[in-house]
C-alpha cells in the first residue's frame, strides 16, 4: 500500500470486497480501470482464512500482517509475515483497530484450533456484505 498499490477491506465472514484504500486515500473504484473494486468474490477465502490463522502456531504473534497471494495452479500462497504490519487497511475497511483488538482482548480464551480461531474471526468481525450493482 506505501508504494501505491490499492488495498481492498474484504468481509471476513463472506470473502467479499468492500471499498479500498489508494494513497491514504478512500476509493471505491481501481484508479487505472475505474471498474468497482466492491462486491468480489475472493477465490479460496475459506482457505485463506486457514492459512493466515495456522501462522500462529509459526510465530506466536498474537497481531501480525499475512500476506497471501493466488497463485493459478497452486491456489493461495503464504508470502511474508510481518511483525509490524502496516495500518492503512483500516482505510479500506473503514474500520479501525481498536475495536477489534479490545474485541479479541474480550475472549476468555484463544482457541488452539486454527478452523475455531477462522469461525471465531468470521463471528466477531463480520460486516454487513455489499451488494453488487445489477
Amino acid at each position: 500500500l506505501h508504494q501505491g498499490a490499492v488495498g481492498t477491506g474484504v468481509d471476513i465472514a463472506t470473502g467479499l470486497t468492500r471499498n479500498g484504500v489508494w494513497t491514504n486515500r478512500i476509493t471505491d473504484v481501481h484508479p487505472d480501470t475505474g471498474v468497482s473494486i466492491e462486491a468480489i468474490q475472493i477465490p479460496h477465502w475459506d482457505t485463506i482464512l486457514l492459512l493466515a490463522s495456522r501462522c500462529y502456531e509459526i510465530t506466536r504473534l498474537g497481531y501480525m500482517g499475512v500476506d497471501i497471494v493466488l497463485d493459478a495452479k497452486f491456489g493461495p500462497l503464504l508470502l511474508e509475515l510481518n511483525a509490524r504490519p502496516g495500518l492503512s487497511i483500516q482505510l479500506a475497511n473503514r474500520l479501525g483497530l481498536l475495536n477489534r483488538l479490545e474485541m479479541v482482548e474480550s475472549l476468555p480464551e484463544i482457541s488452539k484450533s486454527p478452523a475455531e480461531r477462522v469461525e471465531i474471526a468470521k463471528s466477531l468481525f463480520s460486516t454487513k456484505p455489499v451488494q453488487p450493482d445489477r
